[in-house]
């Protein structure tokens, strides 16, 4: 275990309270064995129990030690390289009641590692005598040598010669740090100091050019050097500066962005008109026509069967609102398109200031989230990684986070083993221009690659990067057994050393040795988080926060590949690759770790102290980018006039391995590019919980900006706001009441609002930032951030605070994707749909029906979640917009329909058992309200079709689900909710059994798996009852003395119309040759038969006498 820092850090880490709210100490001590090169090796717990008392080399030592007169930092290039490097080296691990230890590993994975940036790289021999440390490297994976003898030294021996002599010891000189070092200009800006004055070289003459007042003045500067504003050189504006009658608005560089028309990023696009308004004015009609047709209803009961009357009236006055709900926000629906051409420009095209072209974009941080690798195969989850790291954006402004709840070695090591792969992936892609950049998916496409390529050595190249993915799968689907075999060798190595240490002592064991079978690492040791078999602080739900730097960051500047190092010509690609940080939250028993939304906000926590992007992407594991410049889309609109605003960007969902007729309708069109482009004219779509890129500063929990209430500063430099600039309410010292006690977190905040604005380049932008000021290089990587970002991924780190309740992911229902963003409306947020032309996103979905159900029911559960807590939209503010009110009451209400649904379903098999229909008599204002009402929802569905692109087949799939899913699983979720909210019990509904069929190469083989679930049990009785009952009618009426086909006509017609609905339920219950578990025809054909005897007993049949007088004697036909 290597020690977290002896370089002083340019920021405080600030050691949180515990759960108790008492202050920890800031020296944090833990026992350590300084080796002979200066490296602090921690020894873990069973070490120190089996080593008895601690020898001279074990000595107390400190996280962070504060700069002495004989602690002084080191050149600040080199410290900074060697600091990185380090931190991108060790494994950190800690939590409650823990130290912070950082483990520095000389091996990740089992295979080879090439690229620079990944942990595990391995460097030159130190030269250093008795030292097996490795030696720094740059950004090529070039050896740095601080001194000029190009003495090869490592990091922990550099710092203790310039600690102890500053003199290098292989030239016995001393080392050259140059304060007056020639800065570098190759991004073609010029430093300027702060408004205060620095302390510089007094020979800098323009260091001295101050006007009368004693501040900088910047204009004789700029005469006098030529110099430009560009990195670090941007004050804030004044408040006239964006006045275009101003001619002085814009001073150097910025100039640059009034010299070219100013151009939106982003465009609205209504829909036509032609089509718009017969839909509107078919929905008006349709309103006005269900008025009167239930008011004729109640008006004209049916007075031979009340009752029937009576359950028929309710449930339509049901369907009536709940159609209200479902239509009324459909009014507005809208279209966006974005111009990437023109975000290029403003952003990465280069200029007299920035000659080199370096982006002026905002950092983005991507969320991956998995939690157990049996059930989330490690293969897709690495594959959606390599599709995030090989992105169509500035590679210096992304970070990728992957969150692993389960705290699994073989996430950890698929995860490194995609890093490796990566350093060939990504460069190949952006060398050929590569679509999709899932590797298993582009592999799998058939179509011809050589289409669109341009280079002659494409052919070549793929096929050698195709021969190193089946190896890296290989390597991926090997992991599983290879932990096994390296972790049952130590195992036994363990237990032969406790042996031959009990017979050295002379005693014999009596009973057979107990060693823990622990789960070991590449490099010999233990794993921190869960172990294959569950011990004493190493199981799924008890064990250390776990974080490794994968890929440390890239430097600023692209650095082109060459022939040499790589299997593939790379020479004019760029070979960086972004950021990549393995997280795995601490979890203890005891505590409630809220499932995905705890992992989500820890990753928050993490990367603001890490890399700080304004804006965060998240994706489930089996959710991939699809399309590379998805990102930049969504950019399009934060960046555009209004931006500020929009707290965050849902992407449609789209969805691989559906079967050719969705059975299920698991694409979802109708509420992707209907429901969700329809919310988009209001105030934003809902979030669903992938595919979403939020603001950062929104996920915090402040109120959209309101530039006229907030008075800017303009006497320092970039000045940016406090926290209680945003929310009045916000005292500052109780910053870690809602966020908690990092000081680091706490700092991060006012940074990522300001950097996420938009450009102040058009006098509209009221609320922007200056240009060029994102060209600035991020802040290289120390062990105290790290060590910081470990502490706030504890379990205890959100006791007290408003994590999960006002900040980040919302707890407390099912369906915690739906609540985050209704939060961030209720506040007065907007969100924007994007639909690109090539899909954003591709993921999975279940496509056998009992998994389809479950899914749904998990949906359906948290809507009445949200119905019975203050989460309800009636409760809302009244920022909260009528229309968008009214979408969220249907997310609430839309399980309770089921109620009202199957007790319809179940009315035309007892209007056909009875002889009695809804109403009284066929009337002709029935029929004519009943026509209306049915050619207003075809002309609707058409119209819908029209505006939203999808085609009628999905939404008759849409409506057949509907009523499937509605008469189980939501019927489901409403007994679950009410069992919850009335008398706290918890149920479930769970799979019991399943059988599948024959053929396992079919591509669709789980579609006709049929796995027997209680949530079938309705759907089944619905339709064997209504079966039952055509049958019995027909019957009746065929044998009867005086037929009355009318009344079987109108009760087999609603018959039919709920069987239609029903048919891929039936299919899906067939199986793929009629293999359905017979516990299905059981159960169904016990309940139907009860149903039916249930009847009989309640309305039992007139026995028929032949009447002699009359002579109508004989053929009449009774049931039973």
């Amino acid at each position: 275990m290597a020690s977290l820092s002896t370089q002083p850090s340019k920021k405080n880490l600030r050691t949180p309270a515990g759960s108790d709210g008492s202050q920890r100490s800031s020296q944090t001590v833990k026992f350590a064995r300084r080796t002979s090169s200066g490296r602090y090796v921690s020894l873990s717990r069973d070490d120190l129990d089996m080593s008895g008392e601690l020898s001279a080399d074990y000595m107390n030592y400190t996280v962070h030690i504060p700069p002495t007169p004989d602690n002084q930092p080191m050149d600040t290039s080199v410290a900074a390289k060697a600091e990185e490097q380090y931190v991108s080296n060790s494994l950190f691990t800690g939590g409650f009641n823990s130290v912070t230890r950082a483990h520095l590993m000389d091996k990740v994975i089992e295979s080879e590692v090439t690229h620079p940036q990944m942990a595990g790289a391995k460097g030159s021999a130190c030269a250093m005598p008795a030292c097996d440390g490795k030696v720094m490297k740059d950004e090529r994976g070039h050896d740095i040598t601080p001194c000029e003898c190009r003495f090869k030294i490592c990091r922990d021996c550099y710092l203790d010669a310039q600690k102890e002599t500053g003199i290098c010891p292989g030239c016995k000189e001393l080392y050259k740090v140059d304060e007056d070092e020639p800065q570098d200009y190759s991004n073609g800006t010029l430093q300027l100091p702060g408004p205060g004055g620095s302390k510089r070289d007094p020979k800098n003459m323009s260091m001295m050019k101050r006007n009368q007042t004693g501040e900088f003045d910047h204009n004789r500067w700029l005469f006098e050097t030529k110099g430009t504003y560009g990195v670090g050189n941007a004050f804030w504006p004044q408040d006239d500066m964006y006045d275009d009658d101003d001619d002085n608005g814009f001073k150097g560089g910025m100039m640059e962005s009034m010299d070219k028309p100013w151009k939106p990023l982003s465009r609205r696009l209504p829909i036509p008109t032609a089509i718009l308004s017969p839909y509107r004015l078919l929905i008006v009609i349709r309103l006005v026509v269900l008025g009167f047709f239930l008011h004729w209803r109640l008006t004209h009961p049916n007075a031979d069967a009340v009752w029937l009357w009576f359950m028929s009236v309710v449930c339509e006055i049901w369907f009536a609102f709940s159609w209200i709900l479902d239509q009324v926000p459909k009014i507005c629906p809208v279209n966006r398109s974005t111009d990437l051409e023109v975000l290029r420009e403003k952003f990465d095209m280069p200029s007299p200031s920035n000659p080199t072209g370096r982006s002026d974009l905002p950092g983005v941080d991507l969320f991956v989230s998995t939690a157990d690798p049996e059930k989330e195969p490690p293969l897709v989850t690495a594959c959606t990684i390599l599709s995030i790291l090989s992105v169509d954006f500035p590679v210096e402004k992304l970070a990728c986070y992957v969150s692993d709840d389960g705290g699994a070695l073989l996430t950890f090591e698929a995860m490194a083993e995609a890093a490796s792969f990566a350093d060939l992936w990504v460069p190949f892609c952006r060398k050929h221009n590569i679509e999709p950049r899932n590797p298993e998916t582009y592999f799998g496409l058939k179509v011809d690659p050589t289409k669109n390529k341009s280079r002659l050595d494409f052919v070549k190249d793929r096929r050698k990067v195709k021969r190193e993915f089946d190896e890296f799968k290989v390597r991926i689907n090997g992991l599983t057994d290879s932990i096994r075999r390296r972790s049952e060798a130590f195992n036994a190595r363990e237990e032969m050393k406790v042996l031959k240490h009990m017979r050295e002592s002379g005693s014999e064991p009596g009973e057979p040795i107990k060693v823990p079978k622990a789960t070991w690492m590449a490099d010999g040791t233990h794993w921190p988080g869960t172990w294959s078999i569950p011990y004493a602080e190493h199981s799924r739900g008890d064990h250390a926060g776990i974080l490794q730097v994968m890929l440390k960051p890239p430097s600023s500047d692209p650095l082109m590949g060459g022939t040499d190092e790589k299997i593939i010509d790379f020479s004019d690609v760029d070979i960086r690759l972004p950021m990549f940080v393995y997280v795995s939250r601490e979890k203890r028993p005891g505590y409630d770790h809220n499932k995905k939304a705890g992992a989500m906000n820890a990753l928050v926590r993490a990367s603001a102290i890490l890399s700080n992007g304004p804006f965060i992407l998240n994706l489930d594991c089996d959710h991939y980018i699809f399309n590379c410049k998805a990102i930049r889309e969504g950019m399009c609109f934060m960046m555009d006039r209004g931006g500020e605003n929009i707290c965050y960007i849902q992407f449609p969902q789209r969805f691989e391995g559906i079967d050719p007729s969705d059975r299920y309708a698991n694409h979802n069109t109708v509420f992707f590019d209907g429901n969700m482009r329809a919310l988009d004219g209001i105030q934003g779509p809902v979030y669903v919980g992938t595919g979403c890129m939020f603001r950062r500063f929104a996920l915090y929990g402040f109120d959209p900006p309101k530039p006229d209430k907030i008075v800017q500063s303009t006497e320092t430099e970039m000045q940016t706001l406090k926290p209680n600039d945003f929310d009045p309410e916000l005292d500052v010292n109780h910053l870690p009441k809602r966020f908690g006690n990092s000081t680091l977190l706490a700092e991060s905040i006012p940074i990522a609002e300001f950097h996420g604005r938009p450009l102040a380049d058009h006098s509209a932008v009221k609320y922007g930032r200056p240009p060029g000021i994102l060209r600035a290089p991020r802040d290289p990587l120390d062990a105290a951030a790290v060590a910081e970002a470990v502490s706030v991924i504890s379990c205890w780190y959100e006791d007290k605070t408003e994590w999960g309740d006002r900040v980040g992911w919302i707890y407390g229902s099912v369906t915690e994707d739906v609540v985050t963003g209704y939060r961030m409306h209720n506040r007065g947020w907007h969100s924007v749909y994007c639909v690109t032309k090539r899909d954003a996103f591709h993921g999975s979905a279940p496509i056998n029906l009992t998994d389809r159900l479950h899914q749904v029911l998990r949906w359906a559960t948290g809507s009445v979640e949200i119905f019975f807590s203050r989460n309800n939209p009636l409760l809302g503010s009244r920022q909260l917009k009528l229309l968008q009110r009214l979408a969220y009451l249907n997310v609430g209400v839309y399980p309770f329909t089921s109620i009202f649904l199957i007790v319809y379903c179940f009315l035309p098999a007892l209007s056909l058992f009875s002889g009695y229909f809804i109403v009284q008599t066929l009337s002709v204002a029935f029929l004519i309200y009943l026509l209306i009402i049915t050619l207003c929802l075809m002309g609707l569905a058409i119209l819908e079709v029209k505006w939203s692109g999808i085609a009628l087949e999905e939404w008759w799939r849409n409506e057949q689900f509907w009523l499937i899913s509605g008469t189980s699983a939501h019927l489901a979720a409403v007994v679950q909710g009410l069992l919850k909210v009335i008398a706290g019990i918890d149920i479930s509904f769970t799979l019991t059994s399943k059988s599948g069929g024959e053929d396992i190469e079919d591509a669709f083989a789980d579609l006709y798996l049929v796995k027997w679930t209680s949530l079938m049990i309705p759907p089944i009785v619905i339709a064997m009852v209504n079966i039952i009952a055509i049958a019995v009618a027909f019957s009746r009426t065929v044998y009867s003395t005086v037929p009355q086909w009318s009344k079987f006509v109108g009760g087999a017609f609603f018959s039919f119309w709920v069987l239609a609905h029903l048919y891929p339920f039936a299919k899906g219950l067939m199986g793929r040759r009629g293999k359905t578990p017979t516990i299905v025809f059981v159960w169904s054909g016990l309940i139907a038969i009860t149903l039916s005897l249930l009847w009989v007993s309640i309305n039992p049949p007139q026995i028929a006498t032949n009447d002699s007088n009359t002579g109508t004697g004989g053929s009449t036909f009774q049931f039973p």
